[in-house]
């Protein structure tokens, strides 16, 4: 349960970095409303997977979600850079989070 919790709060993750752009600095109300929902059910969720988690793997599981998540939706709905040693860091995060995983 604990890791379905902890990939619930990475996805929610990218949910908020997503929000946060949309919201234009907090200055587009429903972006901006939905970013802070989102960020604080993140938070909330990745606190209830570490109370079994170690809380350094919890951590950089919940990060790597979140950053090689919206790394990927950047490029894909945003036009961010697709640049080939771009995606060979973003599988180098993701094959992080999946030792950390295993490890576990």
């Amino acid at each position: 349960m604990a890791w379905f919790l902890l990939s619930l709060a990475g996805i929610l993750e990218i949910a908020f970095a997503l929000g946060m752009k949309s919201s234009e600095g907090f200055t587009r109300l429903i972006p901006a409303v939905f970013t802070v929902a989102t960020g604080l059910s993140s938070v909330v969720l990745l606190s209830m997977s570490l109370r079994t988690l170690p809380v350094g793997t919890g951590y950089a599981v919940w990060t790597g979600i979140g950053a090689a998540g919206t790394a990927i939706l950047g490029m894909a709905l945003m036009g961010d850079s697709v640049a080939p040693l771009r995606i060979v860091c973003i599988l180098l995060i993701l094959a992080g989070v999946m030792g950390l995983k295993v490890v576990a």
